[in-house]
């Protein structure tokens, strides 16, 4: 069995961290992202391999951000978000909140 290395690749934005597994397969190398198992690859190099990862990433990071945002404006819809307006006006009215 080959050595697994570890290292790290970021979003995007270059904020979040996420841990990338590789390890020698045969003639080439295999690889996954620890926080998305889903996300796996096999690649002829290693740098390769970490650039195929880095992009999937992206890929799953923007479908999950679509699917958060659709999810919203279905909330928003269907009034599962008023209580928090109705909150704040609340809140306002009697004197609850701070100017900033």
């Amino acid at each position: 069995m080959e050595q697994i290395y570890t290292t790290i690749i970021h979003d995007q934005d270059g904020v979040d961290e996420y841990n990338v597994h590789i390890q020698k397969n045969g003639d080439g190398w295999i690889g996954k992202i620890q926080e998305f198992p889903e996300i796996t690859c096999e690649e002829n190099t290693k740098i390769l391999l970490v650039k195929t990862l880095e992009e999937k990433l992206q890929s799953v990071l923007e479908a999950k951000a679509e699917a958060w945002d659709k999810q919203i404006e279905e909330d928003i819809k269907a009034g599962k978000l008023d209580h928090l307006g109705e909150k704040a006006i609340e809140d306002y009215r009697k004197g609850r909140c701070t100017d900033l």
